[in-house]
């Protein structure tokens, strides 16, 4: 997973004490939509599955309808999808992002130049 770009606002949308999706949670949906599997996504995102899965479950409760359906294995083995609906969330949560860094561009450039030139590993 590619280190995050200090100068680009992360943007989370929180329900309650949940994150309902944020930009690993996005990332996580786009991998499940390409390689069709919670546990190849995870893999790629270098997460175990168990952790995608919780991820994927906290998603899935967030909203009114399910983001990812899953099927079981069997003779063609299981997989996983993006609901139509958790396209259109996906979709919109990268709009609100887009507009979110264009809206703040100007002062996050600002902002960078108060930014210490080495900051502690892991916050």
């Amino acid at each position: 997973m590619a280190a995050h770009d200090p100068t680009i606002p992360r943007l989370r949308i929180q329900l309650g004490p949940a994150i309902a999706i944020g930009p690993g949670k996005a990332q996580l949906l786009e991998a499940i939509a390409t390689t069709g599997s919670i546990s190849a996504a995870a893999r790629d995102m270098g997460m175990s599955y168990r952790r995608a899965w919780m991820l994927v479950d906290t998603m899935n409760q967030c909203f009114r309808e399910p983001l990812v359906t899953t099927a079981t294995g069997g003779k063609r083995g299981g997989g996983a999808r993006i609901t139509p609906f958790g396209e259109e969330v996906l979709e919109r949560y990268r709009r609100m992002q887009r507009i979110a860094s264009e809206a703040v561009a100007e002062e996050m450039e600002a902002f960078t130049a108060l930014f210490a030139d080495s900051p502690p590993p892991n916050g």
